[in-house]
């Protein structure tokens, strides 16, 4: 044993005190304050859902009649609410932007009427009511008419196994994503092996999540495709009359255009077919018809529009009035020729024309002559003398004009919706943003010019022709041009005149969805479809081609869009836009 060490240490003897131990006040404060907390945030959660909806909600299985009933009540509560406070705050926020405009005295009053006003109400009313009666009658349906049990034979089991073997190597995305954003272009490329390259971008995937694998499951067991159909259509049809009359013809629209829309994907996929350049075709056909109703039928487009085509064109409005009259009465006004001679911008050359062509139009009647039935140039670009230089000057003067209003739709939904990217990669996200500004503005100022620059060469064609057939000091100073000339049938000068020419014209315009980027053209061939259809369907219904509606036509229009597009939503969501797809998974949820 050594000197140096010390006294042995007393063994551990370690046991529990015999008193009773209190946890510390603070300790005690601190764990309540969790536990609040954790409270909250559930509450928060909770409270969150009422107003949006979270991803990968599963369906509610109901069993009978009164649990369908509460079911759909809820949700028609939940959207008209929601409804409501859009549509209130929208109002609230279109007046603060002209609050200051307005007497102190009745600011008050409107304030309270763009939040309270029978808008909200009526906004509220309608898609509350389409919930409410979809809910119901999606769900009823099953349990009063309850699908048979089919007895597959082995073969086809077999099959459908392959095929759902098959089916699993697709990409799984949900198809609620909320990155998938319509408005903001994404330049991911998704890899599919396995997958041929072109087949992988020309067609569309189901791109399912766990979640909504479990929804199509749902879907396969409870229900059939017509029950969507049915549900759409009634609610759709019985919804749309709480909405004011003028605003029902553009919603039924909308929706008749987006079931079309979804139904033509799911058919092109299911039948493996694809239209090269689809969008494209659809737009320049659409626009033949706008531009057409512009020109010659006014009256078949809405007058707001009328009114955006012709600020859109740069052509002062009486100008649209003589070509209007000369195409279809041969005659025009005296005083739009006089109102475009009082013009300070009026060149030397265009008044001296525009002047003769007045006083030809002022002699009596039977040396009266109007001159030949197409608006004049002077009076198209009275501040221009050369035709050529229309086209350059027009898209510089649209882009101009477009360019902030384009601004604001590239850069608000970036800042909006890709604010992590905007925060990563600032520079290449504002960069992406001007170009796309700058693109889409681009866009509109060819369409004016092609459509302008046409409608100058068109009738600067027929008047040479003209003076070369008719015209015999033209005619001994071009000799070989003027046999030409003659060599051409009237047929084809009375063409260049003919008022289908002005269609064509409008689907010459319509090449210039081109320059767009290509994820918008299908947006943008959507947003003119509806228009178009109406001209066509104003302009047929007066020669008798079609029937007249009534008074219930624009429900009829909103049920038959609202049964395609809800049969498309429950079945193959997929196939709809994702600005369609997530608005209706907001309101209407998985079932």
């Amino acid at each position: 044993m050594s000197l140096d060490s010390g006294p042995p240490s007393p063994p551990d003897m370690s046991r529990s005190p015999s008193y009773i131990q209190f946890t510390p006040r603070r300790a005690m404060a601190s764990f309540e304050n969790l536990v609040a907390l954790a409270n909250y945030e559930e509450a928060l959660r909770e409270a969150r859902k009422i107003v949006w909806r979270g991803r990968g909600e599963k369906p509610v299985e109901v069993q009978d009649l009164w649990e369908c009933l509460e079911h759909a009540s809820r949700g028609g509560l939940r959207a008209g609410s929601l409804a409501f406070a859009i549509r209130a705050g929208v109002n609230f926020f279109l007046l603060m932007t002209r609050i200051r405009k307005v007497p102190k005295k009745m600011r008050f009053a409107l304030i309270r009427h763009a939040v309270f006003g029978p808008d909200s109400f009526r906004f509220a009313a309608m898609l509350g009511s389409f919930v409410a009666f979809y809910k119901f009658i999606l769900n009823a349906l099953p349990i009063f008419l309850p699908e048979p049990v089919r007895h597959r034979k082995s073969h086809s089991r077999s099959r459908s196994l392959l095929r759902a073997s098959l089916l699993q190597g697709a990409p799984s995305d949900p198809p609620f994503h909320e990155d998938d954003n319509p408005l903001v272009e994404d330049d991911s490329e998704v890899d599919s092996p396995g997958l041929d390259a072109s087949l992988a971008q020309g067609s569309r995937h189901a791109r399912l999540s766990m979640s909504a694998q479990a929804h199509q499951v749902w879907v396969r067991k409870r229900t059939r495709r017509w029950y969507s159909v049915l549900a759409g259509a009634m609610a759709g049809g019985i919804a749309i009359m709480f909405e004011k009359r003028s605003r029902r013809v553009a919603i039924g629209q909308q929706m008749f255009v987006r079931g079309l829309q979804g139904t033509y994907n799911a058919f092109s996929v299911k039948r493996g077919f694809k239209i090269p350049h689809g969008d494209v075709i659809l737009f320049s056909l659409c626009c033949g018809q706008i531009m057409y109703g512009w020109l010659l039928r006014p009256d078949t487009l809405p007058r707001s529009y009328n009114h955006w085509i012709s600020t859109a064109s740069k052509v002062p409005r009486e100008a649209v009035v003589i070509a209007r009259d000369l195409a279809r009465t041969g005659t025009f006004q005296i005083s739009d020729i006089e109102s475009i001679l009082q013009r300070k911008n009026l060149t030397e050359s265009n008044r001296a024309a525009l002047t003769t062509r007045l006083a030809s139009a002022l002699l009596p009647p039977p040396a009266r002559d109007f001159g030949p039935p197409f608006g004049p140039c002077e009076a198209i670009h009275p501040w221009l003398d050369s035709c050529m230089v229309v086209w350059p000057e027009r898209i510089y003067l649209v882009f101009r004009w477009m360019l902030p209003i384009y601004g604001a739709l590239h850069f608000i939904p970036m800042l909006l919706f890709r604010r992590g990217r905007v925060l990563k990669e600032p520079v290449r996200m504002f960069m992406r943003a001007a170009f796309g500004t700058m693109r889409s503005s681009a866009f509109l100022g060819v369409f004016v010019a092609i459509y302008q620059g046409f409608f100058c060469g068109n009738h600067q064609l027929w008047t040479a022709l003209n003076n070369l057939r008719t015209n015999a000091r033209t005619a001994a100073a071009y000799p070989l041009l003027a046999a030409l000339a003659r060599a051409i049938p009237q047929s084809f000068l009375d063409l260049l005149l003919s008022k289908p020419m002005y269609w064509f014209l409008g689907v010459l315009a319509g090449l210039s969805l081109f320059v767009e980027d290509k994820h918008r053209r299908e947006e943008l061939a959507m947003y003119v479809l509806p228009k178009g259809l109406e001209s066509a369907w104003v302009m047929a219904r007066g020669k008798g081609l079609v029937f007249r509606t009534g008074e219930f036509g624009e429900a009829m229009l909103s049920a038959m869009g609202m049964g395609m597009v809800m049969s498309i939503y429950q079945n193959d969501p997929h196939h709809l836009s994702g600005l369609v797809r997530r608005i209706l998974y907001q309101f209407v949820g998985p079932n």
